[in-house]
């Protein structure tokens, strides 16, 4: 496969008139010559793409010729990242949210370890900034035998899924099934665990390049927790159905039992029924096996046996 760019940098843009231009900066700013930069404008209605405009003409004009804006109809943060990965020209890809922002050197950083090191996936820190003080998270090393274990740490929340702290190789995307959520919570585990499960060499940097805003009250990280729980179940759920027919081999075999009885605990306790959105999912519980590696505590996942008996 040949490739136009290095890499290409995705930024998917919606209601962020407020932070777009310091994403815009550190993204257009960076030290690393050969990126292809995707804003992909997913149907904004306020003016962070008239400021984002000005910005390129401004100060970085002479970076026209790389940056490509894609302008589609609002569809929601998966979406807006499959249209950049899609049109997306670089051998590598790297993601970053419009309301954050990088190291001026995250990428050639980056970069200089992929080469090095020839790997499908490289993955580094992230601080989060909340306003007035900042905290690092940490990621353990992995290697490429331990995919397995790092799926299912990032659906337990023992690993960070984080989609913007992960450059990979195109071609994970290309030359494998990779399904995308419909959704927009943890659709960042539902991705990452395909593309970490398909990697056939992955490489850890040590460094904190990219800085996470955890103040904007807009995101859905923000929502109440019934509300995220629920729609991260419907994710997952979506995650299993994709797989459902290739459970053998697949990204989410050993996960399986956990997203089904962490789904029928969330329909339980916010009185919201998704046994019946999903059919199926009474079976799937009734055939899932307990285990104190999942994200739902053991005796919680007795009481979804229980009540899933009895309905």
């Amino acid at each position: 496969m040949s490739h136009r760019h290095k890499i290409s940098l995705i930024i998917p843009i919606y209601g962020v008139e407020q932070y777009i231009a310091q994403c815009a900066e550190s993204v257009l700013g960076q030290t690393y010559d050969d990126i292809q930069f995707i804003f992909v404008n997913d149907g904004t209605k306020d003016r962070s793409m008239e400021i984002l405009g000005s910005l390129i003409e401004d100060k970085f004009s002479h970076l026209k010729e790389r940056i490509l804006i894609i302008n589609k109809e609002n569809g929601g943060l998966p979406s807006a990242r499959k249209a950049g990965l899609e049109a997306a020209e670089g051998e590598y890809i790297l993601f970053a949210d419009s309301d954050d922002w990088l190291e001026l050197n995250a990428v050639e950083r980056v970069m200089e370890v992929a080469e090095r090191t020839d790997a499908d996936l490289v993955y580094f820190h992230l601080i989060k900034e909340y306003g007035n003080r900042q905290s690092v998270k940490r990621e353990r090393t992995y290697t490429v035998k331990d995919k397995r274990l790092w799926v299912r740490n990032m659906l337990n929340y023992n690993a960070y899924g984080y989609t913007v702290t992960k450059c990979f190789r195109r071609r994970l995307y290309t030359d494998n099934f990779v399904s995308f959520p419909k959704g927009g919570m943890h659709e960042d585990i539902y991705l990452m665990s395909q593309i970490v499960f398909y990697a056939q060499s992955i490489t850890h940097l040590p460094e904190a390049l990219y800085h996470y805003r955890k103040t904007n009250t807009d995101s859905m990280c923000a929502q109440k927790r019934s509300v995220r729980h629920i729609a991260s179940s419907r994710n997952l759920l979506g995650l299993y159905i994709a797989y459902k027919d290739r459970l053998e081999g697949s990204p989410v075999e050993g996960v399986v039992d956990g997203i089904v009885l962490r789904a029928g605990w969330h329909s339980m306790i916010h009185d919201c029924d998704l046994f019946k959105e999903f059919p199926w999912l009474s079976e799937a519980i009734s055939k899932a096996k307990l285990s104190t590696h999942y994200r739902t505590p053991l005796l919680f996942q007795i009481f979804v046996k229980i009540y899933n008996r009895l309905r």
